[in-house]
């Protein structure tokens, strides 16, 4: 449930609509499990689904995806969107703890201005995220803003040398 996968399951027709598909790898609450394996069943050539943990097949399917979902009703942190702009994947999150700090809504301003990251949504709710699945997909279709984003994902830098950096100039000053 933290991690919202039952606000996905039921946006997972809106997404197909779209003419998408879903890679799912992970595990957690069994009813969610079966509400995708019967998805999967469902639509073989569209959803599919890994039960389990598998690290470096996790880092290969977010590297080869074009978007990585990530509705969470709560998150203290977070790294799997950082991987995700690391490889070109545009993050669609809901905006909560570190996905917050993380991922810059794509906005005509955050366009204009060059900030835009990715996807935000507020609201925990299925039509919240359908809505902003169905506005990604419409941006994919322009390929050019889609590859310029991809590229200013790719290029920040979220190590610590930016903190450690601000940290030590706030001490200073104190």
């Amino acid at each position: 449930e933290q991690k919202g996968l039952d606000l996905l399951l039921g946006a997972l027709p809106a997404l197909l609509a779209e003419g998408g598909q879903l890679v799912l790898i992970g595990s957690g609450d069994p009813r969610i499990e079966a509400g995708f394996r019967a998805a999967a069943a469902a639509h073989p050539h569209s959803v599919s689904v890994y039960l389990g943990y598998d690290e470096p097949a996790s880092h290969r399917i977010t590297a080869a995806a074009d978007i990585l979902l990530v509705p969470s009703r709560f998150e203290p942190c977070g790294l799997t969107q950082l991987y995700a702009l690391r490889y070109g994947t545009l993050p669609l999150v809901r905006r909560v703890g570190g996905l917050a700090d993380t991922v810059v809504d794509i906005t005509p301003e955050t366009l204009e201005d060059g900030s835009a990251n990715g996807f935000v949504f507020d609201q925990i709710d299925v039509a919240a995220l359908a809505t902003r699945i169905h506005q990604a997909c419409a941006l994919f279709k322009h390929r050019s803003i889609w590859k310029r984003i991809q590229q200013r994902g790719m290029a920040q830098d979220f190590s610590w040398d930016d903190s450690a950096a601000r940290y030590e100039a706030l001490y200073r000053s104190i």
